[in-house]
């Protein structure tokens, strides 16, 4: 479908707009946190490594980005098993309700972070009668990174398809040998795919986690929220907020790099 040069004039204006609005607050951000303001003015007068410097000796800070990666690496385990287990079930297997499963899988992403947060808090403390801290903080945060994982995986299930592992197990492999040698080197760059994206969700929710985390624990994104409108903190939540920006992008980029690639090989193929 060919399109008229007005048309095209006028995606390419609204693309740029669009990205504009999505990166220029981003951009800001990185520039006040070299900004010699005390608050979010602007423009900056001047420029200083000042805010880093007090920002890596911020004790709350480091021990509020030990308990992300913590949190993160831990709801990232949980998907990956589980994610997997889903995908292989939905995809290799039929069974009455398959479509229902498939669906309340899905839904926990879909579900607006509030609604979510309190279903949790409820079932945690009512139904369970646990206190919040780091496991409800995982187990919530595990809810929907498993969704990253699973729509990784069962793509790629897809796309291979079952030939290769029927070869092997005709030439008479194990369930166990066919997957360490034909399904897990298929799906190996999926898994690492849906591992980064899982961990970046995690690692900057702040919805869920506020309804879940109890007052004895603090990830990264709250002690932002906490510490925003704090005279003396303001500089060194620039920075922080910037460091978590770059932190943030480094997985999706890596996870976009490893989807491509392993779209290139399959075309190869």
């Amino acid at each position: 479908m060919t399109m008229s040069r007005s048309t095209r004039i006028v995606l390419r204006i609204l693309t740029v707009l669009v990205l504009a609005l999505i990166y220029v607050p981003l951009l800001l951000v990185l520039v006040n946190s070299f900004s010699v303001n005390k608050t979010f003015a602007w423009p900056p007068r001047a420029f200083t490594l000042e805010w880093w410097r007090r920002a890596a000796e911020s004790q709350g800070a480091l021990d509020a980005l030990w308990v992300s990666v913590r949190v993160g690496l831990a709801a990232t385990v949980v998907a990956l098993v589980l994610g997997t287990m889903i995908a292989f079930a939905l995809q290799r297997f039929r069974f009455y309700g398959r479509e229902v499963v498939s669906l309340l899988v899905i839904l926990p992403i879909a579900l607006p972070g509030i609604v979510t947060g309190i279903a949790l808090n409820n079932a945690f403390r009512t139904i369970f009668g646990w206190q919040l801290g780091f496991v409800t903080i995982v187990i919530a945060h595990a809810t929907f990174c498993i969704v990253t994982v699973f729509n990784n995986v069962i793509v790629r299930l897809r796309r291979t398809g079952v030939a290769l592992e029927q070869a092997s197990a005709d030439l008479g492999a194990s369930g166990f040998t066919t997957f360490r040698l034909v399904t897990f080197p298929m799906i190996r760059s999926a898994l690492l795919a849906g591992a980064l994206l899982a961990f970046a969700l995690s690692f900057d929710e702040i919805v869920v986690t506020t309804f879940t985390a109890g007052a004895d624990v603090q990830t990264l994104p709250i002690w932002i929220f906490n510490n925003l409108f704090r005279p003396n903190q303001a500089p060194i939540v620039n920075v922080v907020a910037a460091a978590l920006i770059l932190i943030s992008v480094i997985p999706v980029w890596l996870a976009q790099k490893l989807s491509g690639d392993a779209e290139s090989l399959g075309a190869g193929r």
